[in-house]
């Protein structure tokens, strides 16, 4: 993962920014050729979405789906 992003996240994470952390995440798992790394990635951001109800949970969830990592 490129360091400026890891440091975003690391950021984003002490400050609690759950929206950050939500498109970090997002961003981290389309910067990513490996397809476990990339699931990994949009998990973390699909549970931040759920926990703040933001919109892009639905479309977190249908990437999971896409790759047989949710229902």
């Amino acid at each position: 993962m490129v360091d400026s992003l890891d440091a975003q996240l690391l950021a984003a994470h002490d400050g609690d920014d759950r929206f950050a952390l939500i498109r970090l995440y997002t961003q981290a798992a389309d910067i990513t050729n490996d397809v476990d790394a990339a699931c990994f990635f949009l998990t973390y951001a699909y549970v931040f979405a759920l926990e703040v109800g933001a919109a892009e949970a639905a479309t977190l969830h249908a990437r999971l789906k896409a790759h047989g990592r949710e229902e």
